[in-house]
């Protein structure tokens, strides 16, 4: 029997599609906590006005770049074992 992985946002993973999730979680995550920090700095130093609005739309700009790192990293992975893109 295939043992399966449900995770936090209750998506059930075979033992081989955890092990791949388990390795880009490695490669990403000291890029992911640098990237965590800026995010997190940005919107700290915005004034209350500026929270809402454009601090927003530049936090939303950053976790587009967050997604799109996560899927190049994805990608690159899969064709490390002959998966094409």
């Amino acid at each position: 029997m295939t043992r399966k992985y449900q995770r936090q946002q209750g998506v059930e993973l075979s033992a081989e599609q955890e092990e791949l999730a388990q390795r880009i979680y490695q490669r990403l995550r000291s890029k992911m906590d640098e990237e965590l920090l800026a995010m997190v700095r940005l919107m700290a130093s915005k004034a209350d006005h500026e929270i809402f609005g454009p601090g927003e739309f530049e936090l939303h700009d950053k976790l587009n770049d967050v997604g799109a790192t996560i899927l190049e990293e994805s990608a690159n992975e899969r064709s490390k074992k002959g998966v094409l893109r």
